[in-house]
Parts: structure tokens; C-alpha cells; sequence
């Protein structure tokens, strides 16, 4: 019986929310559950992935026929001296031959391409798992981005402002032609900086149109905010529910008992089979007595004696094989508990470095730079300091975001190292 929980969870991947929305690509901006629905209708790679499952099927059909049998037509007709003598006779002979399979080979062999299938699904969904989680990295990177972009725009526009203030207080004669070139000059490099996170905007957007395996350039957008969740991750509850669902684990286990029916195959490819074969022979010819003709019956049996193969090199293999994948699964398993940590540990940082930001930091230096932009509009501070603040705001507000960023990212991983189903 075909095994179809694997394509369930597939599915399970895309979530609720986008149950309705797999037809055709959202156009403008979509969320995040879209644009993992769309991911996993239209990416071209895992389009390709699809197709080692029907392979694995083919192999499933390939594995449950039976031998065909031989039919052998023979006619052997003497020369006119030989049959005029009676030497030579006429002959025809039709002859089958049925091979039967012993050792219950057709079974194991069904049985190990079904597990073999079984481990094209999960590794399917593994694939899946993946993309997901590019897909959702790549809609942080972009909505970052776009925070990036706005901070620049408005840092951009509050100096403009400064710059118009300067022109009209160097025409009054209220600040020296030097000060107003100094004030030009910042906002020239806040201009690039603008086009700095312009240019990234773009590539995030590049970016996430291919893996949704879209033609369009620069045109997707992504609503919502930047991920964040209340609730705190425990550690062990993470790797349990990652050694029981990640789908890679479960492929790799799926894959030792494939080796074990592979095993089992090859001890029954070492029974040998027995070939058994019926014969109808026609002879016709002259004799003393005239004319004769007549008809000869026979059975045949036989059997390869398994002398010098034993199938014993597959059967080694297949040994060797199961050991081999024994020991990638310990390490599949490792690896995921050093992933976990490791992603524990920056999901704990960015944690900490948003609320501490928050807290602490983002107030402080947005109070600090209005403070300083009234106290240079008004002539009691220099452009040096204005700047200074300026530019510790910047820096504070983009902290922020690329701590947002990674705190989103930090929960992606989370749930792609643990195997949660997105929601």
C-alpha cells in the first residue's frame, strides 16, 4: 500500500492561510504565507525534486513484475536426399520456458522499492522544508530593506530641510558660506546612502522572485512587519520535536530500512531459481513402410548449481551499507543538536539586543538628535554635533532593524531546525 503521509506534511508546509491562494502567483504585495504557497507550487527546484518521486514509482512498478516466459519455435527441414532415403526427417519444435523465482524475490523486491519511494517523499519534503525557509529568510531580508530604505529617505529629507534653513540663513547673513557647504555635503552622503539601500532593495527583491521561480524583476513586495513572537522556545522540547519531525531524520531512518529490505533482497537473489520447460516435437518423414509421421513430448528442468556465485559481493554490500547509513544517521542527528544550539544561542542575542535597544537606546537617541537638530536650527550647537547625533541615531535606528531582522531570522531557523509546519 502506498504510503502518502509524507505529501500530507508537504502540504501541511504551505499552511492554512494559503490553502486558497495555490492557483495562479499573487501580484503586488502578498504576505509571507503567500509567498511560501507560491515557493512551493512554482520553484523550479523543486519542481525537479517532484520528480524523483515518480521515478521511485516507476521503480515500485518495475519491482512487482515476473519474469517473462521463453517460447522457442524451431523447424528443421533436411535435404530432399536425406528425406528420400529416410535419413532425414521434417522437425518442428515449440518449446516454454517459465523461470521460477524462489526465495520470494518479487516481494522483496517490491518491498524495498516502496521503502525506497517512502524515502523520495520525505527527502521531497525536506526539500521543501528548505525552501521554506529561504523563502521566509529572504522576506526578512527584504522587509529589512525596505526599514533600511526608509530611515535613509527620512535621514535625507531632515537634511534637505537643514540645507534649505542654511540657504536662507546665508542669504541674512546669519551663517558663514562654509557652514552651508558643510551642510550640502552631509546630505550628499546621505544621498548615497539612499541609494546604497536602494540597490539592496533590489537585490532582496531579485532574490526572493527567484526562489518563487517568478520572471518578473523588482516588482514583488512583502506586507507585514518583521516577525516576533511573545512566547519563549525551550531548548529540549525544540530537539525532541526536531529528532522526531525533522523530515531529513526521518528520511535517513527511512533509508536503513530500506537497507534492511535491500539486505533482505539479496539473500533471496542468493536462492537460486529453477527453470522449468515443456517441449511438443513434430517429426514427418519417409520410411520403409511409407510415409510417417509422429509426435514427441518432453519436460525439461533445471537449475544453476550455486557453486561460484552466491551473490555473496551484493549481499556483503548490502551489510556494509546498513552500517554506513547507521552511522549518517547518528550524525544527521548530531549536526541537527549543534544547528539547534547554535541557533538557540543567536535567537537568544537578538532576543536581548532588540529589548535592550527598546529599552534603553532608540529613545534616547532619537531625543538626543531632535534635541540637537533645534539647538543647530537656533545657532547654539555646531554642525559637528548636530551631525554626531544625527549619525548615532542612524546608527541606533538601523541596530534596531538589523536586530529585528536577525530576531525573525532566529525564529525561521528555529522553526525549520525542529520541523514545526509552518503556520
Amino acid at each position: 500500500m502506498r504510503t502518502t503521509g509524507p505529501f500530507l506534511l508537504a502540504a501541511a508546509f504551505v499552511g492554512a492561510a494559503a490553502i486558497g491562494a495555490r492557483a495562479q502567483p499573487a501580484t503586488g504585495a502578498i504576505t509571507i504565507a503567500q509567498a511560501v504557497a507560491e515557493a512551493v507550487d512554482h520553484n523550479l527546484s523543486l519542481l525537479a525534486e517532484r520528480y524523483n518521486v515518480t521515478t521511485a514509482d516507476a521503480a515500485v512498478l518495475t519491482a512487482g513484475l515476473r519474469p517473462n516466459p521463453v517460447v522457442t519455435v524451431d523447424a528443421i527441414l533436411p535435404d530432399a536426399n536425406l528425406m528420400d532415403t529416410g535419413v532425414g526427417l521434417r522437425e518442428g519444435v515449440l518449446r516454454t520456458d517459465f523461470v521460477l523465482e524462489r526465495g520470494d524475490k518479487r516481494d522483496r523486491r517490491i518491498e524495498q522499492a516502496t521503502l525506497a519511494r517512502s524515502v523520495a517523499e520525505l527527502q521531497l519534503l525536506e526539500a521543501t522544508r528548505k525552501l521554506v525557509l529561504e523563502v521566509e529568510t529572504a522576506c526578512a531580508d527584504l522587509q529589512l530593506a525596505k526599514l533600511n530604505l526608509t530611515l535613509a529617505d527620512e535621514n535625507l529629507s531632515a537634511f534637505n530641510n537643514v540645507v534649505a534653513v542654511n540657504v536662507e540663513r546665508v542669504r541674512t547673513g546669519d551663517l558663514a558660506q562654509v557652514e552651508l557647504a558643510r551642510s550640502r555635503l552631509a546630505a550628499l552622503q546621505f544621498q548615497n546612502d539612499v541609494e546604497q539601500q536602494t540597490a539592496k532593495l533590489a537585490v532582496a527583491r531579485t532574490r526572493l522572485e527567484a526562489l518563487l521561480g517568478r520572471r518578473t524583476v523588482g516588482t514583488i513586495d512583502v506586507t507585514g512587519d518583521l516577525r516576533r513572537d511573545a512566547a519563549v522556545f525551550d531548548r529540549d522540547a525544540l530537539r525532541g520535536r526536531a529528532l522526531e519531525m525533522r523530515p531529513d531524520v526521518r528520511a535517513a531512518r527511512a533509508d536503513q530500512a530500506r537497507s534492511s529490505a535491500d539486505l533482505r533482497l539479496q539473500l533471496a537473489n542468493g536462492k537460486i531459481d529453477y527453470t522449468v520447460s515443456g517441449e511438443y516435437h513434430r517429426q514427418a518423414g519417409k520410411g520403409f513402410a511409407g510415409d510417417v509421421a509422429g509426435n514427441t513430448y518432453a519436460v525439461y528442468f533445471s537449475a544453476p548449481l550455486p557453486i561460484f556465485n552466491r551473490n555473496q559481493g551484493e549481499i556483503a554490500r548490502a551489510q556494509t551499507q546498513q552500517q554506513q547509513l547507521q552511522a549518517r544517521t547518528r550524525a544527521l542527528e548530531a549536526d541537527i543538536t549543534a544547528d539547534l544550539d547554535s541557533a538557540f544561542t543567536e535567537y537568544t542575542s537578538a532576543r536581548s539586543i532588540v529589548e535592550r535597544i527598546e529599552r534603553d537606546m532608540l529613545a534616547q537617541a532619537r531625543d538626543v538628535r531632535t534635541t540637537m537638530e533645534y539647538s543647530y536650527r537656533r545657532g547654539e550647537a555646531s554642525l559637528v554635533e548636530f551631525l554626531d547625533a544625527v549619525r548615532a541615531f542612524n546608527d541606533t535606528a538601523r541596530s534596531y532593524n538589523e536586530a529585528r531582522a536577525d530576531y525573525a531570522r532566529s525564529l525561521y531557523a528555529l522553526d525549520a531546525i525542529s520541523g514545526k509546519v509552518t503556520p
